[in-house]
């Protein structure tokens, strides 16, 4: 029945999108019954699940190994509190309108991933690990040391975004009764934002640019010579992802409120690369999946960190839940290297009852009957320079 009316160009409506509107709806009505520790813990999650997607882009669908990606955070998020600070508490800042500081904030991480492009085009593998490594020390050395744009190791508190009217601060906006602070309300615009960055990713990996990004992870040579320029495409796709950082850095600055140079180490950049192994390499339901594993991880066990054995609050002995939290999803990272490459993205597609490989399909007939060999012609002497060697099937591009 299904396939009939597949056939007939019906759409038909498979449980999965039922599943997907009910958690739609289930993550709209959770601001009226969680408190404010999960909404935060939530919000963190998205942010982290954004910043997956662009190093998902570069390091799982190109190829292009980064371990700079917490740099890019740190500058939409001090990009965002320069643009909007108005300068009263002695910082330097703009004093523009939240919303156009958020977009040049995005901008400007893009802008400073298009200054190392040209680095990111032609480096490859350990090299560009290398190289955007560099980037987490000279980062760490502006954002404590430029105390007049930075605020030093206090770090700067984050203005709030206006937007449309609605102010995104601690200001009680009562719908249905629930007063409604700041974690409410950027609880819808991190679901907005995550929604954008998904649809936007997910698109740029099934088009054309995707198929690019592909070949020129598994083959440079045989995508260059295919005609697709390489430099090119690294270089945007190092610009992409510094965009999907920066927008996770405004979205993390809005969060906290307040912005630290600590947290924007090499910690964070390896966190990020967990999240991607984790959730699946090329896949933005996995980069999702991972960002939200990774982050919600360490929260999680600071709550419960009176019930757990081995873990105890900070400074009071045993092990913290930071550390715990590190153990736990570098015991994970080796676990699906080891048993799941796929990541959690390949454990999801997997449907029950269903191959996992489709059987092969019947030959099709020659035009020939089997009692007549088909006419063969005679090798020709002319061979094309791009002619597949021996061990390669031909006409069909590999």
């Amino acid at each position: 029945m299904s396939e009939t009316l597949a056939r007939s160009g019906l759409r038909v409506r498979t449980p999965s999108v039922y599943g997907w509107a009910a958690a739609g709806l289930v993550l709209v009505a959770l601001p009226f019954y969680l408190d404010r520790f999960w909404l935060q813990a939530g919000l963190f999650a998205m942010a982290a699940a954004l910043g997956a997607i662009g190093i998902n882009l570069l390091t799982g669908a190109t190829g292009q190994l980064s371990m700079g990606h917490a740099f890019f955070l740190a500058v939409g998020a001090y990009g965002y509190c320069a643009f909007a600070g108005d300068g009263t508490d002695g910082l330097a800042g703009l004093g523009l309108p939240g919303w156009l500081a958020a977009v040049l904030a995005v901008a400007l991480s893009g802008l400073a991933g298009g200054v190392f492009s040209p680095i990111a085009g032609r480096l490859r593998g350990a090299y560009l690990g290398i190289a955007t490594l560099a980037l987490i020390f000279i980062g760490q050395h502006v954002l404590f040391n430029a105390h007049d744009l930075t605020g030093g190791y206090n770090g700067r508190a984050v203005p709030p975004l206006s937007l449309l009217g609605l102010t995104f601060d601690d200001t009680e906006l009562l719908v249905a009764q629930v007063p409604f602070g700041a974690v409410e309300k950027l609880w819808y615009l991190g679901l907005i934002l995550l929604l954008g960055g998904v649809l936007f990713a997910r698109g740029v990996l099934r088009g054309r640019p995707g198929r690019a990004m592909n070949a020129i992870r598994d083959h440079r040579i045989a995508a260059g010579v295919m005609g697709i320029p390489v430099a090119r495409y690294r270089a945007a796709v190092f610009v992409l992802s510094s965009m999907y950082a920066g927008l996770a850095g405004v979205l993390l600055a809005l969060v906290f409120q307040r912005t630290v140079p600590e947290y924007f180490g090499m910690a964070l950049s390896l966190e990020y690369l967990a999240m991607i192994v984790i959730g699946g390499l090329g896949s933005v339901a996995g980069a999702v999946a991972g960002g939200v594993f990774v982050s919600l991880l360490p929260q999680i066990l600071n709550r419960y960190s009176d019930a757990l054995p081995l873990v105890s609050a900070p400074g009071t002995g045993g092990i913290a839940p930071g550390e715990a939290s590190r153990y736990l999803y570098g015991a994970a990272v080796v676990a699906v290297v080891l048993f799941l490459p796929g990541g959690l993205a390949r454990l999801a597609a997997r449907r029950p009852g269903r191959p996992e490989n489709p059987p092969p399909t019947a030959p099709t007939p020659t035009a020939h009957p089997p009692s007549e060999p088909p006419p063969s012609e005679p090798p020709s002497t002319d061979i094309p320079s791009h002619a597949p060697s021996n061990n390669e099937p031909s006409g069909e591009a590999r």
